[in-house]
């Protein structure tokens, strides 16, 4: 070997590891596995695990604790589900043309893929094995396959971004879990849905709304008796100003427990603790015999296993006034009593990060640690139960944009651990909630943003008040989180949110603007909008007056935003009155200072609005 040779790979061996030393390795972030749901076979001796960057179903073997096979995919997989006979596995590809996927498990392999809507998730089999639920998520509707004919045969409608469902025993009702509040932020009571579907005549017979703050709801589950739903959920102090996150001030997690029966919800109950936040509810599973609920804490890293006869018992007592607990002895006590699951809860710390979907089979919980590639076991028969963290393939260093990713999800990084990033920015978007930051007075909250392309555009805040994303990053560790963190978790937050890509949009035909958004595309520059809202970031980058400000901010100037994302970023305008792109431009655009929209036709505003919201 020459000595130039030998000194290439010297260098080149340095430089590998110093970016190992500097947080910044060369692993690409597609090496990473990312499980985020768990589905076992019959017997319970296999684990399929939705592996979503690495585009791929491992099949996880639950006696020796390992991997034995995995099946590639085409699209990330989103949700898994399984045919009553067991021979069939079906996955969704969350991709803007989604699409479920057919795998044969004898042979272990695609053998079909049936088109469904935008980022399809949760797939749900009827008992019968003949038709197939999917929630796709930006559709805002329910697919419903015909398993034998292998195709979708109808679209049933719902509110705001179907993430989980779950059918009754019976087959007769689907309970369909929206992500997010669908009306307007300035309301008096803002909250998340329910969508209740009877399967036999296909269409929505109840939305049930949770408590006031709901959001970012996670996963749901029926009991085995069918008699209750559980929801997880963030349960969202949104009124009050931004002053401390003592007692769950800020946001609380939680779980709704529904009457499957009369559509209703029986109440919600705190997963924290007074002085111990339990971040980011996601995954729920009743264990086979009722007896417990299982609920994995995303941002905390736990599980919590709640005796559910003792939680049900306690519910009705402070329904018929009983003292349960020192806070509540009504009905309306339980939502904020952060005591209310003491002694009939455990909490089970994990030691892998960022844990997902939970299965359970038998007496052992199963969640898909996310963020280290790993899957948390746990016997919770044991009196001191002892979790491990089975990997699921190579262990790789984190790179700074995968670290950023954890850290942005990571309720370490708050003060008593009530809140990550992610619970105020689900997938670094937003909760469609109006928020009191302070950092523009006292008194006048505003909607979240989604952090999508907040680096780029310059400066942050709807009122410009941050310089840009960077200030705005750090702001929020020292004044949301509560916490002072060393710079590197902030730079690698700033990194994590400069790799974020936009979503295609809903109104894309294949990928390209319809005949309408290309008309739009002409009345976009007629009525002035390309003005402030130049491409290709659709934003001009400065603070405009264009008459939406009311009360004090009567005449208060906004930042400009990004157009793109604006098909999912609802509700709109800075204090979220608007919940759709019409209303912005007509009800509430009559003087027009925010574009010139009073002398168009029907079909030009129509074209405008389809424009818009092909971004």
């Amino acid at each position: 070997m020459s000595r130039l040779a030998k000194y290439m790979i010297s260098l080149l061996t340095g430089l590998f590891a110093f970016a190992i030393l500097a947080g910044t390795s060369p692993v690409a972030q597609t090496d990473y596995l990312s499980p985020l749901a768990l589905l076992p076979d019959k017997e319970g001796k296999v684990l399929y695990v939705a592996e979503a960057t690495a585009k791929q179903v491992a099949v996880f073997d639950t006696e020796s604790g390992k991997v034995v096979r995995t099946i590639s995919l085409e699209d990330q997989p989103g949700g898994l589900a399984l045919s009553p006979d067991g021979e069939c596995l079906y996955v969704t590809g969350a991709s803007p043309n989604g699409c479920v996927c057919v795998v044969n498990l004898k042979e272990e392999k695609v053998i079909g893929r049936i088109s469904v809507g935008h980022t399809p998730t949760a797939p749900v089999v009827s008992p019968d094995g003949k038709t197939l639920y999917v929630c796709n998520q930006f559709n805002n509707d329910i697919s419903v396959i015909d398993l034998v004919a292998q195709k979708e045969v109808s679209r049933i409608g719902v509110l705001r971004e179907p993430i989980a469902a779950a059918l009754t025993p019976d087959g007769k009702h689907l309970f369909v879990a929206n992500h997010l509040p669908a009306g307007p932020a300035d309301a008096d009571y803002v909250a998340a849905e329910v969508s209740v579907i009877d399967t036999a005549e296909r269409r929505v017979v109840a939305n049930i709304q949770l408590h006031n703050g709901s959001t970012g709801l996670r996963d749901i589950c029926i009991s085995p008796d069918g008699k209750h739903a559980y929801v997880t959920q963030i349960l969202s102090r949104y009124p009050l100003p931004t002053t401390q996150l003592d007692r769950g001030w800020m946001n609380t997690n939680a779980l709704a427990v529904l009457d499957v029966a009369n559509h209703r919800v029986v109440n919600t109950v705190l997963l924290d603790n007074v002085d111990l936040g339990a971040a980011n509810p996601w995954g729920v599973a009743c264990t086979a015999d009722g007896k417990r609920i299982c609920v994995t804490h995303a941002g905390t890293h736990e599980v919590s296993v709640i005796d559910r006869a003792k939680l049900h018992e306690k519910i009705a007592g402070a329904a018929a006034g009983k003292q349960v607990s020192p806070v509540s002895s009504s009905a309306e006590d339980v939502p904020n009593d952060l005591a209310f699951l003491v002694d009939i809860r455990e909490r089970i710390k994990l030691t892998g990060k960022g844990p997902r979907g939970v299965a359970v089979i038998g007496t052992k919980v199963y969640a898909a640690e996310c963020f280290t590639d790993s899957i948390g076991v746990v016997d919770i028969s044991q009196s001191r139960p002892k979790p491990q963290s089975l990997p699921l393939g190579e262990k790789r260093p984190l790179t700074t944009v995968r670290k950023g990713e954890l850290n942005f999800h990571d309720a370490d990084l708050c003060f008593q651990k009530w809140q990550s990033c992610s619970s105020c920015h689900p997938g670094a978007r937003a909760d469609a909630l109006n928020w009191d930051l302070l950092n523009d007075g006292i008194g006048n909250p505003k909607n979240t943003k989604s952090l999508l392309l907040a680096h780029k555009t310059p400066p942050a805040m709807i009122s410009g008040v941050r310089g840009d994303a960077e200030a705005a990053v750090r702001a929020g560790i020292k004044h949301i989180q509560f916490m002072v963190r060393p710079e590197e978790d902030a730079v690698a937050i700033d990194e994590y949110l400069k790799s974020l890509e936009p979503v295609p949009s809903t109104h894309l035909v294949n990928g390209k603007l319809s005949e309408e958004a290309e008309r739009g595309r002409k009345v976009f520059e007629k009525a002035g909008c390309a003005d402030c809202h130049p491409a290709p970031l659709y934003t001009d980058m400065k603070k405009h007056n264009v008459g939406t400000g009311k009360d004090r901010e009567e005449n208060s100037e906004f930042d400009t935003p990004t157009f793109i994302e604006v098909w999912r970023t609802a509700p709109y305008l800075y204090d979220g009155r608007a919940v759709t792109v019409t209303e912005v431009l007509t009800e509430f655009n009559r003087d027009d200072k925010h574009g010139v929209t009073s002398s168009l036709s029907e079909r030009e505003l129509a074209d405008l609005i389809e424009f818009v919201l092909c971004q």
